[in-house]
């Protein structure tokens, strides 16, 4: 009855920690996707400003927060896609400060092709 207990203690812990474990990770999923849909978003909004010769201020506002966004847009096998992204998106902000609006929008338009390309890598795992 004693080796009952015991097994039947561990198999609660077990199932315990299984279920803890799941559903912290889909809460950082969540979180994932939600940081992928708002850079996207925001990318794609600083892409059309800048195509539109919108307001500089306005487009350096969108890019720092793609920049914020894109650091929770975190997946182990989108990291080196990230990382170019990451560089376009500088690139492009310091194009946009020299007000190069040409080279700014190319670097822009290439780091949404990154965070596309993220964004479908990511979805095909989760």
């Amino acid at each position: 009855m004693n080796i009952f207990k015991k097994t039947l203690a561990t198999v609660v812990m077990m199932s315990a920690l299984i279920s803890t474990s799941a559903l912290a990770n889909s809460a950082g999923d969540a979180k994932v996707r939600a940081a992928g849909e708002t850079t996207l978003a925001k990318t794609e909004e600083a892409v059309n400003l800048l195509e539109k010769n919108g307001d500089k201020a306005e487009i350096l506002k969108l890019l720092g927060e793609v920049r914020q966004s894109q650091k929770e847009f975190r997946y182990e096998q989108t990291e080196r896609l990230r990382q170019k992204a990451g560089d376009k998106l500088r690139l492009a902000h310091e194009a946009l400060t020299k007000d190069d609006n040409a080279d700014a929008t190319s670097n822009l338009k290439a780091a949404l092709d990154f965070y596309k390309e993220m964004f479908v890598v990511y979805k095909k795992a989760h």
